[in-house]
């Protein structure tokens, strides 16, 4: 019990509420999202490269918004944007509940990708503002947990709910968000984020903020390394869900289990390999994810059993808990005082790879098959390695200083 009270008291209760908020909706999304793939391609008459630019549309929306809602966080502060973007979110799940056309769908996922990037690096930012330096990798790390303890149950309750009927998913997934943004409005007023919010508020213009990132050249390298490695990670959940589907009667089924084993791995290892990567450098558990990530594109493209395509998920899900993190401390050590939001904002254009991704794999998977798909995106990913060095080369150049994971 003393142990649960130190731990509690560690971080501020704002961190707290932001945790336990992320396991409900990223458990409540991942009910429905995951699946919408194999949904179109069921439904509609869509190749493997139109369903790849539907679900691309929402990241691509992404890359655009995070920059903005970055600016707009420093400019306004975070906790309208974070409370705006939340209410939209339930409006755009009410929308999956009732749709019918691919446009609908795609203009849907451009809103949600609005909404994501507009909540996720505000709220990655409020984080760290709350948070003192040397223990914000550890922050970052339980965030992930966090989503992945949610992530790890949505979609085998989303299969259930589909089976008693096929809007309800999207339903409860906007009853949950609902539930989550009213709490979190609350906490947010309890504990005076206001003022926290005019300590750390400074005035920037786009102008400026442009300026800032188009002349950081360290940046610049760390976002096509980033664009790379979401080429591959994005094949998760487009490209492989449509490659199970069709090798498999019940590949709908594995492909579940597949995104719960995906979560479960990071609940089970993601605090033991922090502590290991906690000892090392960022760019030394970039280049280590981004190998695991190409060993498990590999394996996903040679697998001809549900045994071999999990264990190609768990290779795969290490270079996640690897490589998230670190790039989130990457960002935190290049952002100047002040502008953290436009820099974690920035680091949106990562999304850039989730559009770029699903519709290069729904090409390859169309004209070739998934041993080549896999392969080929392997490649594109390990090149992220030369990137991710550059940046921190660039930035050891500007400052004299090095990478450690703890400030």
């Amino acid at each position: 019990m003393n142990r649960l009270r130190a731990y509690w008291q560690e971080f501020h209760p704002i961190i707290h509420s932001l945790l336990i908020g992320t396991i409900f909706v990223r458990a409540a999304s991942s009910m429905s999202m995951p699946f919408l793939a194999i949904h179109l391609s069921k439904t509609t008459d869509l190749s493997p490269v139109m369903i790849g630019i539907t679900i691309g549309a929402g990241p691509l929306a992404s890359t655009v918004g995070g920059f903005i809602a970055g600016t707009l966080s420093d400019l306004f502060g975070r906790r309208r944007i974070m409370l705006w973007a939340l209410y939209t979110w339930i409006l755009v799940f009410l929308g999956f509940a009732i749709g019918k056309s691919a446009i609908f769908f795609i203009l849907l996922n451009i809103l949600a990708g609005f909404c994501r990037s507009f909540y996720e690096p505000v709220s990655q930012a409020l984080m760290a503002d709350l948070t003192e330096p040397e223990r914000r990798f550890r922050v970052f790390s339980m965030r992930y947990l966090a989503i992945n303890i949610g992530v790890s149950v949505g979609p085998l309750l989303g299969a259930y709910l589909a089976l008693l009927g096929g809007a309800l998913p999207f339903i409860v997934t906007a009853i949950i968000y609902l539930l989550y943004v009213i709490s979190l409005q609350y906490l947010l007023n309890k504990f005076g984020i206001k003022q926290i919010e005019g300590q750390k508020k400074e005035k920037v213009t786009f102008a400026s903020a442009w300026k800032v990132v188009r002349q950081d050249v360290a940046l610049r390298y760390f976002i096509v390394g980033g664009i790379l490695v979401s080429v591959g990670y994005s094949q998760m959940t487009v490209t492989l869900s449509q490659f199970v589907q069709g090798m498999f009667i019940d590949g709908a089924i594995l492909f579940s289990y597949l995104m719960s084993l995906n979560a479960i791995v990071v609940v089970a290892f993601q605090l033991p390999l922090s502590r290991w990567a906690e000892k090392k450098t960022p760019l030394f558990s970039l280049v280590t994810g981004t190998i695991m990530y190409a060993m498990g594109l590999l394996g996903f493209g040679i697998s001809s059993n549900w045994w071999a395509f999990m264990i190609s998920m768990c290779v795969f899900t290490i270079g996640e808990i690897l490589t998230f993190p670190a790039s989130t401390v990457f960002i935190d050590y290049l952002a100047p005082d002040g502008m953290r939001g436009t820099y974690f904002g920035a680091q949106s254009f990562h999304n850039l790879g989730q559009f770029l991704g699903p519709v290069l794999g729904g090409y390859l998977l169309g004209v070739y098959n998934g041993t080549v798909m896999f392969t080929i995106i392997a490649c594109i990913t390990l090149f992220s390695i030369l990137f991710y060095t550059q940046g921190r080369n660039c930035y050891t150049a500007r400052t004299g200083e090095p990478m450690t994971m703890i400030r």
